[in-house]
């Protein structure tokens, strides 16, 4: 058995001189192990040694710097994990596995889980199941994770050391997101495989389990995973020791029995400087379920910040709204493999929509959580200088200060621009509506998704059709961001 701290000891002393190499240290070594030994040890002790293996088999220290913002912006679905889903479905159901019965029961899988879905109902996984699931989802869940870590590494809040949990991974989108934003996606100019150092623990009870093994067989070495076939609930209660600095709930809390108790749980197991993510689909019932979870797991009493975007902009206050809020991006190229299923349907098959079998919008909700009290933005409102949302029938017809987040895209289909907005202490929807746009408002529009702006001489309205205040932005009115485009 080679004498691991002796390795550890060795790799230590070398890595301020040059880049460790297993050839030079096993010389070091009692016994002389073989190099090939000496190389496992280290890539076994990388994690603790923060180490990352170079293409030439030497280990070098990772970078302490936070990993840079991206902007990311995908277009496509990378065609190295294109080809990894497409080998899966040769070898399970031949070169035409898109037609005839292969293809007629991948379609009625995601039919079913579509209708499963919408109706509340339990979503089972068997082998034809976890395909359909990820021909339907890799491509958007993939584009989602990436734009969420934006905004952490935007605040210097992303390692390039990390222990990361995802829960319910699936087939692997999530996962496959945090890894191109690490590391670059394949085949670009920005691909480093030596940016960070990463443990991924993916926690997947159904059969998406297999192919989520095969997609992360694409990741590169310093990208290391386990996959634990069981339940959260079962892992938790196994009490795992070491913190993680992300934990991921990757559209799985709508799925839970008890996901307030299971979140809560998870904080547990948080680093003190660490981040949950947790992502749902941009639906009614999802996303304000999410701000259910997330309202219950940091009322304003407890030590769980939330990061972004539904910023609590009073001390001390708490929403009560609908909170259906949901960020919108540029949809994906449509991947070949969904190309292929959505035309390979025969005459007799009821699903003949075109598109039915295609998804590349990218709309989601999300919530990011700490407990070091960091937030996106540190902005707080004061009465001083604004009128807080949770009074806003004091403030009918009257003109106002405002302070708030901007929680949607355009909802109007037609019209005057409609924004949601919120403080967090509103007790029902308020919508900015820009009735005249000056260069004096400009930023309502202009301002991405989660910004903090301040609206001066704001008009107040009731909408009874609505059961919601709407903030008339004018020609009197300014509105800037204080957060930046």
């Amino acid at each position: 058995m080679i004498d691991r701290e002796a390795v550890r000891s060795n790799a230590n002393y070398l890595r301020e001189v040059r880049p460790i190499d297993p050839e030079e240290i096993c010389e070091y070594i009692e016994g002389q192990p073989h190099p090939a030994v000496v190389k496992q040890t280290l890539r076994e002790e990388a994690f603790s040694l923060e180490l990352v293996e170079r293409a030439d088999g030497t280990f070098v220290p990772v970078e302490k710097r936070p990993l840079e913002q991206r902007n990311w912006n995908p277009k496509t679905f990378p065609d190295t994990y294109s080809f990894a889903l497409e080998d899966q479905l040769v070898g399970r159901y031949g070169a035409n596995w898109h037609r005839g019965e292969s293809g007629r029961k991948l379609r009625e899988s995601i039919s079913q889980l579509k209708e499963d879905y919408f109706a509340g109902a339990p979503v089972e996984y068997d082998e034809t199941a976890a395909l359909g699931y990820a021909i339907y989802h890799l491509p958007d869940y993939y584009a989602t994770m990436g734009y969420v870590l934006d905004s952490l590494a935007e605040g210097g809040l992303l390692g390039r050391t990390l222990r990361v949990l995802d829960v319910g991974a699936g087939s692997g989108g999530p996962g496959l997101g945090l890894h191109d934003y690490l590391y670059g996606m394949p085949e670009t100019d920005d691909f480093d495989p030596e940016a960070a150092l990463v443990e991924y623990h993916a926690i997947e009870p159904s059969a998406s389990a297999d192919v989520l093994e095969a997609m992360l067989d694409e990741t590169v070495r310093n990208f290391r995973p386990t996959i634990h076939q069981t339940t959260v609930e079962s892992y938790l209660a196994a009490e795992p020791t070491e913190p993680f600095d992300l934990i991921c709930f990757g559209n799985v809390l709508n799925e839970l029995e008890d996901p307030v108790s299971v979140v809560t749980e998870s904080l547990e197991l948080l680093a003190d400087d660490g981040t949950i993510l947790a992502l749902e689909p941009a639906d009614l019932e999802t996303a304000t379920g999410l701000r259910t979870i997330e309202r219950a797991v940091a009322p304003p009493e407890s030590e769980v910040t939330i990061y972004a975007p539904t910023l609590r902009l009073w001390e001390a206050k708490t929403p009560d709204d609908r909170g259906w809020s949901f960020d919108l991006r540029e949809d994906l190229a449509v991947p070949p493999f969904q190309k292929r299923l959505d035309n390979g349907h025969s005459a007799d098959e009821d699903d003949t929509e075109p598109g039915t079998f295609i998804n590349v919008d990218v709309q989601f909700a999300y919530s990011l959580l700490r407990i070091d009290g960091e937030r996106r933005y540190p902005f707080r409102a004061t009465r001083a200088r604004y009128a807080p949302m949770e009074s806003m029938g004091e403030h009918v017809t009257e003109r106002i200060n405002l302070l708030a987040v901007k929680l949607s895209h355009n909802l109007s289909e037609g019209g005057n621009s409609l924004f949601l907005i919120g403080d967090g202490s509103q007790q029902t929807d308020h919508y900015a509506v820009l009735t005249k746009e000056s260069g004096l408002n400009r930023d309502l529009a202009d301002a991405p998704y989660g910004a903090v702006l301040a609206f001066e001489n704001v008009l107040v309205l009731w909408n009874d059709d609505n059961e919601a205040y709407n903030l008339v932005v004018d020609s009197e009115t300014v509105v800037e961001s204080l957060s930046g485009h």
